[in-house]
């Protein structure tokens, strides 16, 4: 039987895509298509660059060819991501920023200092603390985080228990398959905190960092961005009602695309979408069954004082990647914004250098506030809002989409 013209498309889009693992693994995040089709791929052997911009520019102009608006505009963005990568792959010297915009489809600027400084006013007076000097508030807020930080042999079972929460919460109004399921795992020696491997069938692993210490009033957004209902339940949702609609290009899940932008933004919004805003008095009672003592409503000013400090990563980005400052710099600076020491601030710069995720902190800063945005701006208050997020789950959207919605 023949290929479609709209089916020619994605396959070209996957191998494409699958391509990109060869010339750097953890390219692709996920891909639960043909596995014929991925050895296919892997028997070409690694490809020239140059040579995946100019295929990645090809099939664009090829688009819509027989794709619906809503299909065509994803696989646009998409492949105007990957000729970027490929053109960085290839050497080509692009400005960060418009890597990022490229990449995730927003534009960054440097954030006003007198919001950090803010923040740091407004996390004093939630601390208890006089004077708001960074080192004074630096050495609180750290004993703060040492005495909510989760004991090691204890994190096992903090983890099982809100995993098996919040998994009850999310099946009250999202429809995941029967036989989804999620494994956690505790590795050590990762730039990240935690990590969802998506392996297909409703299937996910969950990575926890151990080199980053785990903390009370974190976990339960750890658990429920990698879970439930973050990135394993979006996966769950789009592999059964869009892959199984017939939606191909939805089996491969590609780093450095708005695809990430979208997937973080929910992620990051899925504690608040599954439980609400009273999330901390919710994690109290579950640390209290397990003998933990856990103070909601002094993690809900903290937190609140913290999230002021949401870009100082993206800050830290540009000044390594935009403004050429060195690493001791930049450590200094997410030393002074995040009150954190030189092993942690050192920490975040094994992410920042990273050839693959250099870019990659945009997705949760801009995701953040773009979904934010969108679902704040819903109809019905409460109900409203759970639809949107309902919709981020289950439609190919993307951050064009989302800015056209908020324009209306």
């Amino acid at each position: 039987m023949t290929a479609t013209a709209d089916e020619e498309i994605v396959t070209e889009y996957l191998r494409l895509g699958l391509a990109f693992d060869l010339l750097e693994e953890g390219f692709v995040d996920a891909y639960t298509g043909d596995p014929a089709l991925r050895a296919q791929v892997a028997d070409e052997g690694v490809p020239d660059p140059a040579a995946l911009a100019r295929r990645a520019a090809v099939l664009r102009d090829r688009l819509p060819g027989g794709l619906e608006p809503d299909r065509a505009g994803f696989m646009d963005s998409h492949l105007r991501a990957l000729e970027c990568s490929a053109r960085k792959f290839a050497g080509e010297d692009i400005g960060f920023v418009d890597e990022v915009r490229a990449y995730f489809d927003v534009d960054i600027a440097p954030q006003d200092p007198e919001v950090y400084r803010q923040a740091h006013r407004d996390l004093a007076d939630a601390l208890g603390v006089p004077d708001d000097s960074p080192d004074s508030l630096r050495v609180a807020y750290r004993a703060y985080q040492r005495a909510h930080e989760i004991p090691a042999d204890r994190l096992g079972d903090c983890v099982t228990a809100f995993a098996s929460a919040l998994r009850d919460e999310v099946r009250k109004t999202v429809a995941l398959p029967v036989t989804e399921t999620v494994e956690f795992q505790i590795v050590s020696d990762q730039p990240w905190s935690g990590f969802n491997y998506y392996l297909g069938d409703f299937t996910s692993r969950v990575a926890i960092n151990t080199d980053v210490p785990q903390h009370l009033a974190a976990l339960p957004h750890l658990v429920a961005h990698e879970a439930y209902p973050g990135h394993h339940t979006e996966h769950c949702r789009k592999e059964e009602l869009l892959v199984g609609g017939g939606q191909a290009e939805q089996s491969i899940f590609l780093v450095n695309t708005p695809q990430c932008l979208m997937a973080e933004g929910l992620a990051d919004h899925a504690l608040k979408a599954a439980i609400g805003p009273d999330w901390p008095l919710w994690a109290e009672t579950i640390y209290a069954d397990l003998g933990l003592r856990f103070d909601a409503q002094r993690a809900s000013a903290v937190g609140q004082a913290t999230a002021g400090l949401l870009a100082a990563r993206q800050d830290a980005a540009l000044m390594l990647h935009d403004r050429g400052a060195g690493a001791d710099e930049v450590a200094a600076f997410l030393s002074r914004w995040l009150l954190v020491g030189e092993d942690r601030s050192r920490q975040m710069l094994r992410f920042l250098t990273s050839p693959l995720w250099r870019a990659y902190i945009s997705t949760y800063v801009e995701g953040y506030r773009l979904l934010g945005e969108w679902l704040d701006a819903a109809d019905d208050g409460v109900a409203g809002r759970a639809a949107r997020f309902n919709r981020l789950l289950d439609e190919p959207l993307t951050p064009a989409r989302l800015r056209a919605e908020l324009a209306n």
